[in-house]
């Protein structure tokens, strides 16, 4: 049995936190020795032993040396100390929390180094000189690299290449003890409510000036701090009638405090210090199942803004304490049944768990070297004390699973959830959900572009309903269009009132040119054109007839079916804006394989006088009350029996092994594969292995990208919940997240993300904060954004692969991949796989599909077998 030997600088019996959960429970299945920083003693030097929990072993060394921590003249005296550690031929794992005790891995000549990394130590106040040197040296020659939050893990995952993501978690049956509000904690039962409180380190991290502000807002507010302080001076501390100091606390005790709280405060600081936290307690506070408000740490924002109230200014903390205290019975309950659905995603046993798998299945080190390669005695006169240390690597393992599902996006969701327990679904993102995904920022919610939910199809829509339950509202549909200075309803031939007289004559002759010159074509039954503008929008202003096989590509289509007017003032500048290439280039297949004839009627009626209501079949549309889009996403995880893997960067499938292989050296052996990523990114992962003709299919597949440009004011800006620019702005759509729900808004704020397409046929104008810059000035010129508003966010996401191009080469392309693939028990569904159009339903539908398919092969299988 292997040995873990751990260095920390946090002390065993000091916060209870991530440290002594992980170790505790690792130390079921090994011996842990828990070496501290020593202590000064000027005796002889010894080493302390105690056993604060069982098979673990906390190792405290005296020294009569008065410098801190792991300091170089510590090294002497600690490294026989630590050979002594780890019984003789005991194989060892090296742990480290601090990369200040590197020196220290000599002595043990360990099978496996572990870089725990669970804050950006080098940000703290005072760190060592050494720090960021050693630490680069612990990652070159760690085998494993855990880090403890997503935003850690951005800032290491390009410096190792076995990097994982563990962030905090929960012990919920402890902190579930703070259910019972008749619990007491001696301290604070003379305390009078409403008691809003703190537990934790009171250190740089803690905005001691803000706890000040709030006490002092409402004097009749009990602020109840407790935790120990340090590395700050305690004067610096607010000291008022209404804040109780507590001290330290035991770990045993947090549910007594919490049990008395009315709302749980996460004061922190916003500086380099807090850049990388992932404080534990959030989730903490969540198991006690009471209301949250915190500062904008990223880590809390994002993924747990749709239940944390997040307040950036003091003022906006405050408000924030306020609403927390005047919650609504139902206002709780939805809460709490948020919180319940985040605690219950993930617990310390599972990671654990999953920390353990990787050590006893870490792939070899394959540049081990004798002495780190950062490391240079030059500059560090630790350095010397390396030379000559080895660490064996372990051999590489492939564990097997029934289905492998890559892409945790509403197909991949959809596939994993319609297949049992014997899937792993992989997905390379920090939360599931593909371009479906949500971001927090300043408290508002964004998605990744403009999503809705509508169907006709009973099933998807019994799904919305399994996976949302009440947390949806239904609406009818405000799409607009926004040209000539004035709004007019979507579509635009079927609503041309209000446009300027000359273009109203324009199109309505044109609609009746088109009309009779195809009406001396064959004329057949009418078959729907679905979605030509690329937003889930059917258009129904078509027709109630159809000609078939009269045009040969797009371009051409939107002047059958529309005419010279609106092609000229809407359906040509806009899809040439949206697709990025010239319209001849683009067939027609997606758009239902007939030419519809213009409905005279209808445009004519809709230019005499506005349209009354919304058409078509998302007139009616719903959206998550809370969460954004990601809510949807979320609401599958319940449900999947399988496992998931985040953070799992597919780099490469080998269809005849039936292995897929992870970026951290990871691989799974699997009987069926279900791809939802994007085609030729699937053929570019098998590379070599798939012939010439299909890496060639797969390279001339073409797509448009989106960038979208997110943006969060002070003012309600329109009733509308998407609009549409054919004209002169960076955007082509811009879809009002603030009104898809009120929920997706912070007190006072209202958001929508402006849409932009690119591709090397179109690049960028401007990136980075020039493309911000420039949004928001087009937003001026359009009247989304008025003098006097107030910018309360402003980001950017990108989607690199968002629309497939229909081009004349698309379907042949996507055959040839399709008919290579398929033989290695490969099934490629959703959007990017099939490399089709499709709208969140159909992506639903297809992931059913692709489990389908999986069962019906097993079935034959089986009954094969049985014969």
């Amino acid at each position: 049995m292997s040995t873990i030997v751990v260095f920390s600088h946090l002390r065993w019996d000091f916060v209870f936190q991530r440290p002594q959960h992980l170790l505790s429970r690792l130390a079921q299945h090994y011996p842990v020795l828990f070496v501290e920083e020593p202590v000064y003693d000027d005796g002889a030097p010894f080493m302390e032993r105690s056993s604060p929990a069982p098979n673990v072993t906390v190792c405290r060394a005296h020294t009569p040396i008065h410098a801190n921590g792991f300091h170089d003249d510590q090294l002497r005296l600690l490294q026989p100390m630590v050979a002594q550690l780890a019984p003789p031929g005991e194989e060892v794992v090296a742990w480290f929390y601090t990369p200040m005790a590197l020196p220290l891995l000599q002595s043990l000549r360990p099978a496996l180094v572990v870089y725990d990394c669970m804050d950006e130590l080098a940000s703290f106040r005072n760190p060592p000189k050494q720090l960021l040197q050693r630490e680069s040296a612990l990652l070159s020659i760690a085998d494993l690299v855990f880090a403890g939050g997503p935003s850690l893990y951005e800032a290491k995952r390009h410096r190792h290449p076995n990097v994982h993501c563990f962030s905090s978690s929960v012990d919920v049956v402890h902190f579930r003890q703070a259910l019972d509000r008749t619990r007491t904690h001696a301290q604070q039962d003379a305390i009078p409510h409403p008691r809003l409180g703190f537990y934790g380190v009171l250190d740089e991290r803690f905005d001691p000036d803000l706890a000040g502000v709030v006490a002092d807002a409402h004097p009749e507010w009990q602020i109840v701090l407790a935790g120990p302080v340090v590395k700050i001076d305690p004067e610096r501390l607010p000291r008022r009638p209404n804040i109780h100091y507590l001290g330290q606390q035991p770990y045993a005790a947090l549910p007594d405090l919490l049990a008395g709280w009315d709302v749980c405060l996460m004061p922190f600081a916003i500086n380099e210090a807090t850049r990388f936290i992932s404080p534990t307690k959030v989730l903490e506070y969540m198991a006690a199942q009471l209301p949250i408000v915190s500062t904008p740490i990223a880590d809390v924002a994002n993924p747990y803004g749709h239940v944390v109230a997040i307040a950036s200014t003091a003022d906006e903390f405050v408000a924030a304490c306020e609403a927390a205290l005047a919650q609504t019975p139902e206002q709780r309950r939805h809460m709490v049944d948020a919180m319940q659905a985040v605690v219950a995603a993930t617990s310390w046993d599972n990671t654990a768990a999953r920390m353990r798998e990787l050590i006893d299945t870490a792939p070899p080190h394959t540049d081990r070297r004798a002495t780190p390669r950062s490391l240079d005695a030059a500059n560090d006169p630790a350095a010397a004390s390396l030379r000559g240390s080895k660490v064996n690597p372990l051999r590489a393992h492939e564990p097997h699973v029934g289905t492998v599902v890559i892409g945790g996006g509403p197909t991949g969701l959809s596939a994993a959830y319609h297949l049992g327990a014997d899937t792993l679904l992989l997905d390379r993102n920090e939360s599931v959900g593909g371009w479906c995904r949500s971001i927090e920022d300043n408290g508002f919610t964004f998605d990744h572009a403009g999503h809705i939910m509508f169907s006709n199809d009973p099933y998807v829509l019994k799904m919305y309903e399994v996976l949302l339950g009440d947390n949806v509202h239904w609406q009818n549909r405000e799409a607009w269009i926004y040209s000539k200075g004035v709004y007019t309803r979507y579509p635009f031939q079927g609503a041309l009132y209000g446009l300027p007289p000359k273009v109203v004559t324009e199109c309505i002759m044109g609609a009746i040119d088109a009309r009779y010159e195809s009406a001396e074509s064959r004329t057949a039954a009418a078959q729907a054109v679905d979605d030509c503008c690329a937003d889930g929008t059917t258009d129904v202003c078509n027709t109630d007839r159809s000609v078939k096989g009269e045009v040969k590509n797009f371009e051409q289509f939107i002047y059958k079916v529309w005419g010279k007017g609106i092609a000229k003032h809407f359906a040509i500048p806009y899809n040439r804006k949206i697709w990025t290439v010239p319209l001849s280039e683009m067939e027609t297949s997606w758009l239902g394989g007939r030419v519809p004839l213009p409905n005279l009627e209808e445009i004519i009626q809709g230019a005499l006088e506005p349209s009354p209501k919304p058409l078509g079949p998302n007139a009616r549309f719903g959206y998550p009350l809370k969460g954004g889009f990601q809510a949807l996403m979320n609401g599958f995880l319940p449900h999947i029996k399988g496992k998931i893997e985040l953070n799992a960067d597919v780099v490469q499938v080998l269809p005849r092994e039936h292995i897929v292989a992870l970026r951290d050296g990871r691989r799974f052996r699997y009987d069926d594969l279900i791809s939802t990523m994007p085609l030729p990114e699937l053929v570019k992962a098998i590379g070599n292995e798939a012939p010439e003709e299909v890496r060639a299919a797969a390279k001339g597949l073409r797509h448009v990208s989106i960038r979208c440009v997110n943006i969060g004011i002070d003012r309600v800006a329109t009733d509308k919940h998407w609009i549409y620019y054919p004209e002169d702005t960076i955007f082509h759509r811009i879809f009002v997240q603030g009104n898809a729900s009120p929920g997706c808004n912070p007190p006072g704020g209202f958001g929508f993300t402006c849409e932009i397409s690119y591709s090397p046929y179109k690049p960028l104008p401007v990136d980075g904060e020039a493309l911000i810059a420039r949004a928001i000035e087009d937003c001026r010129k359009v009247g989304m954004i008025r003098d006097g508003d107030t910018i309360l966010a402003a980001n950017q996401v990108d989607m690199p692969y968002a629309y497939v191009l229909y081009d004349h080469a698309r379907a042949r392309n996507v055959e040839t991949c399709k008919a290579w693939l398929k033989q290695y028990d490969i099934t490629l569904v959703g959007r990017y796989s099939e490399w089709e159009y499709y709208n969140s339903d159909h992506a639903l539908l297809a992931g059913k599909r692709g489990a389908d398919i999986v069962h019906a092969k097993r079935a034959r299988a089986q009954k094969a077998s049985s014969e």
